[in-house]
């Protein structure tokens, strides 16, 4: 059973961030990233008209990843992995997530900083 995201949470976390890549995988089994500025509406991201690759990787494979940069080194990368299809992706895990400083404890067996957006 998958853990389910908190669309609140993941919605304020969205203003801290411009705009984000999204990942696709095709038949080849190769990552296909484009720059996207996804819109959080209804607890799904609208990443708007895609281009030819991205929507034959997701007529294949309705996984998909939203990645957004962080603002400033050291800060968290979001990432979202969702079911997508030619226009929105559903998400169903959201972190936010980046390489633990030194010297700072981080969950036992994980060695970087991380925080899940999860619904408790």
């Amino acid at each position: 059973m998958s853990v389910k995201v908190d669309l609140d949470r993941l919605a304020d976390e969205l203003a801290n961030y411009k705009f984000a890549y999204l990942v696709t995988v095709g038949d080849d089994f190769h990552a296909h990233t484009v720059a996207v500025e996804p819109v959080f509406v209804d607890g799904r991201f609208d990443v708007g008209p895609v281009g030819g690759t991205t929507s034959r990787n997701l007529a294949s494979h309705d996984s998909a990843t939203l990645v957004w940069p962080p603002s400033a080194p050291g800060g968290y990368t979001l990432i979202v992995d969702g079911r997508a299809d030619s226009r929105y992706v559903v998400p169903d895990r959201a972190v936010l997530h980046r390489k633990a400083p030194p010297g700072v404890a981080t969950k036992p067996g994980c060695k970087d900083d991380c925080h899940p957006l999860e619904r408790s």
